[in-house]
């Protein structure tokens, strides 16, 4: 049997990524209230995660470590979503992709490892991915998302890059209410064909 994933279940699973502060979880938390199956972010589990337990795997500690506890994080959040607990049907929405490890190494300036390239290669998710951009009048820095808005903004940028050199469609979110995101993003998905 083989390790790697097939893409059977890549037309279900959506990504919302983009900068820090940008609406993105507040708007999956939205849909998730609405019934939708979600993952949980990578980056502030990990760093909550370390936090209480007193471990290094930081981005202002070690940046390597917190990128493969992200990539660990991300590869369970894949599998539970495709496993036999999984939702039978309809759309899961992942705050953040295996690709968003690569961007973030891109942004901290790290070399990407083979095996996290060959995860974002292998794990797929729906082709459209859905992007916040930065949004300087939301945003807000916090115990865990310490970036600074330009930092936030140059995220945005990379997500965007990274996504496409991945092959999938980027697709801007409007700067808007959480119940319009989430009216925009539901319309576009229940009418968007299969990931190739």
């Amino acid at each position: 049997m083989s390790s790697l994933p097939t893409s059977m279940h890549s037309d279900r699973f959506v990504v919302i990524t983009g900068g820090p502060g940008a609406g993105k979880s507040t708007l999956i938390e939205r849909l998730a209230v609405l019934g939708y199956a979600r993952s949980e972010e990578a980056g502030r589990g990990v760093i909550r995660d370390q936090v209480a337990v007193g471990g290094h795997g930081l981005p202002w500690a070690d940046r390597e470590l917190f990128a493969e506890l992200m990539l660990c994080w991300e590869l369970r959040s894949y599998r539970l979503a495709a496993g036999p607990a999984a939702p039978p049907a309809g759309p899961v929405f992942f705050d953040r992709g295996l690709p968003d490890i690569v961007g973030y190494l891109r942004l901290q300036g790290l070399p990407v490892p083979a095996h996290v390239h060959a995860a974002a290669q292998a794990y797929r998710y729906h082709r459209r991915v859905w992007v916040a951009p930065f949004w300087p009048e939301i945003y807000a820095a916090d115990a865990e998302r310490k970036q600074s808005p330009e930092e936030a903004e140059r995220t945005y940028r990379v997500m965007v890059e990274t996504y496409t050199e991945y092959g999938y469609e980027p697709v801007e979110l409007e700067r808007a209410a959480v119940e319009e995101r989430v009216r925009s993003v539901l319309h576009m998905v229940d009418r968007s064909p299969a990931a190739e």
